[in-house]
């Protein structure tokens, strides 16, 4: 399946800012399944993108506003073909947690077993883990596949997913607490839950395809988030708790990581005393086709024309501040 995905992030200053830098993880990856085949990234005001790859095989772009602006505006747009994974067994063999185990100690799988940031096992994990019935003596009773299904629906019917109930920075706990959350609570909860039984587990950001027909909890026009569980045979598996169901075709991966503060689509840092504001527009749009030459392509929506419009406002914003400082001075 062919997909056509544009991100807008627009960061609005209170006042004006003198200099920006920002990281970006939004270009999907293109490995196995997935094949990446266009990737831009236009900044405004207008500033040198670089980018490079780092060891888990994320691309990250970053650059510098050096000038004086109010707002800040990013739109990435790609293009990428997904193709369906194959249908998972019912079950492992009978000796998977051994091969399993095998596996973990003659590969580099310590960060994705090993506490992290967002993916703490704390007292509330817990109680969590004893209400659903995972004691650790009883986990290798049940074959790892069988698990890790069971613990993707028992997630989902137990939280309540509820907009805007946590923050980016909001710990598990606050979900579990409340028993309601976002993708980025789901997941970390699995995620601590998974690495506690000895699986490697780690975090996956992306883009949902909201399919008609389809029950969807997560929110249409935003980022999403997953996890993917290593298991004998069968490599990296993703499981979408959010959703309940097996990552598949409707999935785009954009970066993998420990958890959330590894892989944040935008991260930076600004210079001045002003308060921010965050707007994200996320448009997923499918089709049965490669997209044709660029020179063929209709024009999409001017979101550049009007966010130039707007910066030059900004910018004569500034230039009366300055003015009125000057003669003040």
């Amino acid at each position: 399946m062919f997909y056509s995905i544009r991100h807008l992030t627009k960061f609005r200053y209170s006042s004006p800012v003198s200099e920006s830098v920002m990281e970006l993880r939004m270009q999907p990856r293109s490995e196995g399944l997935q094949r990446l085949m266009s990737f831009k990234v236009n900044v405004t005001p207008r500033a040198t993108v670089s980018g490079y790859r780092d060891y888990l095989g994320n691309s990250i772009h970053h650059f510098d506003v050096p000038s004086a602006h109010r707002q800040l505006s990013i739109i990435a747009e790609a293009t990428v073909d997904v193709t369906a994974p194959s249908e998972l067994p019912a079950r492992l063999d009978a000796d998977a947690w051994e091969r399993l185990d095998q596996q973990v100690a003659e590969h580099d799988f310590w960060e994705m077993l090993a506490p992290s940031h967002f993916a703490q096992y704390t007292g509330a994990l817990e109680a969590f883990a004893r209400e659903l019935g995972l004691q650790r003596g009883e986990i290798r009773d049940r074959d790892p596949l069988e698990m890790l299904l069971a613990l993707n629906s028992a997630i989902y019917q137990a939280i309540a997913y509820v907009p805007r109930s946590t923050r980016v920075d909001s710990p598990a706990d606050d979900a579990l607490n409340s028993r309601q959350g976002v993708c980025q609570d789901y997941s970390h909860i699995m995620i601590a839950l998974v690495r506690r039984m000895g699986i490697p587990c780690r975090y996956v950001s992306g883009y949902l395809f909201h399919r008609a027909g389809t029950k969807t909890r997560s929110s249409e026009g935003a980022t999403h988030a997953w996890v993917e569980a290593f298991l004998p045979d069968l490599g990296w598996v993703g499981l979408d708790p959010t959703n309940n169901v097996v990552a598949g075709e409707s999935h785009v991966r954009t970066a993998v990581g420990r958890d959330y503060a590894d892989v944040p689509p935008t991260r930076g840092v600004f210079k001045g005393g002003a308060t921010s504001e965050l707007t994200v527009a996320v448009r997923v749009s499918p089709s049965d086709k490669p997209p044709p030459p660029e020179a063929e392509l209709e024009p999409e929506d001017d979101w550049s024309a009007q966010l130039r419009q707007e910066q030059a406002e900004a910018d004569r914003a500034a230039a009366q501040q300055q003015q009125q400082q000057q003669k003040q001075q």
